[in-house]
């Protein structure tokens, strides 16, 4: 099991959200966390990476307590979070912000190596190296900001509404790179209201309702659960 979440409560501040929260994530796995807007999903994923303290609850990633970790210390011990906001330097060249995602990693052979792969998986950012990240479409911010997170070298990355905002088209080609991703060896969590394609994508799922667990299992299985076809699937 490489990320293990026990009876996890999380917020801000004097505002609870998520409430005795179980969930794991094998090494190797796809999972997704499929919720309504304000369930907690993204909390969850801050919670996880360091972005906020836990209120209770146990946070373990390969074994070691990670609850209540800095950020910077949780991705150097092999997460890195694909935020919702995605973050990106928007004064530095596509080039340099892929780069700097490679902040963990020491072996310069890695590094390159890395890099190579984040332009076979997307090469319209080899083609846009030099350009400003500021410059690039919204689909573009995505693959960049999804191969940023490729440079740490990752073991499990959590990726936050990758298709928000975008065309059918570049929602399939960020799936697609997921999938790709994924069976090159990174585990995934990933929070998407695209609930169909996250089903088909995903091998298992978690559904997060008012900061709660209420279902979970097989992806295959939940798509054809009566309360998510009605609630999610609309039939």
């Amino acid at each position: 099991m490489l990320l293990e979440i026990k009876s996890l409560d999380s917020g801000y501040g004097f505002l609870q959200v998520l409430w005795d929260i179980s969930l794991s994530v094998d090494e190797g796995e796809f999972v997704a966390l499929i919720g309504p807007n304000g369930a907690g999903k993204s909390t969850t994923l801050k919670t996880i990476s360091g972005l906020l303290p836990p209120q209770g609850g146990e946070i373990l990633f390969a074994g070691d307590s990670i609850g209540g970790m800095e950020g910077h210390l949780v991705c150097r011990k092999g997460v890195a979070f694909i935020s919702e906001e995605l973050n990106l330097f928007v004064n530095m060249t596509v080039k340099e912000n892929l780069e700097m995602g490679a902040f963990t990693v020491e072996d310069s052979a890695k590094q390159k190596e890395n890099l190579e792969f984040v332009y076979e998986l997307f090469p319209r950012l080899y083609e846009r190296e030099n350009q400003y990240a500021g410059t690039l479409s919204g689909g573009e911010r995505k693959m960049m900001a999804i191969g940023r997170g490729i440079m740490s070298s990752p073991r499990l990355m959590l990726v936050d509404e990758p298709s928000l905002g975008l065309a059918p088209m570049l929602t399939n080609e960020v799936f697609k790179s997921l999938r790709t991703l994924n069976k090159r060896g990174t585990t995934i969590l990933l929070v998407e209201q695209n609930v169909g394609k996250t089903l088909k994508t995903s091998s298992r799922a978690y559904i997060l309702e008012k900061g709660k667990i209420v279902l979970d299992g097989k992806s295959a299985d939940l798509a054809n659960d009566d309360h998510v076809r009605k609630i999610y699937l609309g039939h």
